[in-house]
């Protein structure tokens, strides 16, 4: 076999090749000074009739090894679609409802900077749908009473922290307007802790206190006993408005009946919203407002979260702009909001399966001639102004009173 090293003796001078080429003739495999055999067709030359490769024919009649694949087109992006991206770029979603802490519970293990098929909410859907906040619902199943209501609480609340210190790259936990936004400035997902269940307070304000503490802010108040059907709100119920409007926690409507709503309308002095509704005149559910309830959002520019249930808003995501574009117009552009309730065990509208698809819903809207400033109010502005206006109602309250000592027993007997 013939040595594939070059000579080291070649006088260099002499060589035709250039720095950093090999010589042509010690490619051959030859040494410098012969003459090329004539018996067999040198490594890279050009095949003789005589001397064929044998794997020269199969090569020809099928496709080069190495040849590129054809290009594939890449699928066409309506000019809606990429505003609505470019829209979520700037205003990212501020959803009011998610329910995967609950539903990871259940789960031994789970990976949601990876991502997981078994779940309709994990960090890369959650980004690749513009989300930039997320309140994560920490609320428990009714049937849950007493002491066992605020320890299955208190679990949910140390499941999302830990959740939240998890995956620091990408989630942050948020308080308060100012933390929001600094989340969303940092590249994270503000993670907002509510709304925990009326019933999970153990008619304590001083439980309440406490889950303030945590970090949560926003409480439900549907399905106690401070806010009986008939009554609308006791005297009790009326001390936890308070409370809450002095600690700077958010009031959640959402099932409350429309006499609950109205007498926390009157007593309340910040903004409350309903995190997962619809509009009641399009669809007769009872989570859906009134429109005499949404009318009276107005002035405090209280939120009404539109659902993305299909029992709540419909099957379709034409339906569900349906209830965004009523709310809109009965309450105004500034009381709208996106309560989507992924994570939850409710089915999904067609073509909304998961966290990702929040831009199909912004495309819809720009086709229904929705402008940018109030796409910008929907998907973050209304509901960081609601954090804001809780915030500086809180500043004023607390000049005014301290901590309530109120007890169910005294005021209401229960």
């Amino acid at each position: 076999m013939a040595d594939l090293q070059d000579d080291p003796h070649t006088d260099s001078a002499t060589s035709s090749s250039s720095v950093g080429q090999l010589d042509p003739e010690a490619r051959s495999g030859a040494p410098a000074h012969a003459e090329p055999s004539t018996e067999c067709t040198p490594v890279y030359a050009e095949p003789s009739d005589e001397c064929t490769a044998a794997y020269a024919e199969p090569l020809a009649e099928s496709a080069p090894v190495y040849t590129e694949p054809a290009a594939v087109p890449a699928p066409e992006v309506r000019p809606a679609e990429q505003h609505a991206r470019a829209l979520l770029a700037e205003h990212p979603v501020a959803d009011g409802c998610n329910g995967l802490a609950w539903k990871l519970r259940a789960l031994t293990w789970h990976d949601l900077e990876l991502g997981e098929s078994t779940l309709d909410t994990d960090i890369p859907r959650l980004r690749a749908g513009g989300v930039g906040a997320q309140f994560w619902s920490l609320q428990v199943p009714v049937d849950y009473t007493g002491d066992r209501a605020v320890s299955v609480t208190l679990e949910q609340i140390d499941l999302v922290r830990s959740l939240v210190a998890a995956y620091p790259e990408s989630l942050r936990l948020a308080q308060d307007a100012g933390s929001m936004a600094d989340a969303r400035n940092c590249g994270r997902i503000a993670s907002l802790l509510g709304p925990v269940s009326g019933h999970a307070l153990g008619e304590s304000l001083g439980t309440l206190r406490a889950y303030h503490t945590l970090g949560v802010r926003s409480v439900a108040f549907a399905g106690t006993r401070w806010t009986q059907e008939g009554k609308g709100l006791t005297r009790f119920g009326q001390e936890v408005v308070r409370e809450m409007n002095r600690l700077g926690m958010l009031i959640d409507l959402v099932g409350a009946s429309d006499l609950t709503t109205q007498r926390v309308l009157t007593v309340a002095r910040a903004p409350v919203l309903f995190s997962r509704s619809g509009a009641l005149a399009l669809v007769d559910h009872p989570a859906n407002v009134p429109d005499d309830v949404l009318s009276l959002l107005a002035p405090d520019k209280g939120v009404c979260m539109v659902s993305f249930a299909p029992e709540q808003v419909g099957s379709t995501v034409g339906e569900l702009v349906n209830h965004l574009d009523h709310v809109r117009e009965v309450a105004g552009r500034e009381c709208v909001g996106l309560g989507a309730m992924y994570g939850t065990e409710a089915p999904h509208i067609e073509g909304l399966p998961d966290t990702s698809c929040y831009p199909k819903v912004v495309t819809e809207l720009l086709d229904r001639g929705w402008d940018d400033a109030d796409i910008a109010l929907l998907t973050w502005g209304n509901v960081a102004r609601t954090m804001q206006n809780a915030e500086f109602t809180a500043r004023a309250a607390r000049r005014r009173r301290g901590p309530s000592t109120a007890t169910a027993q005294e005021l209401d007997g229960l």
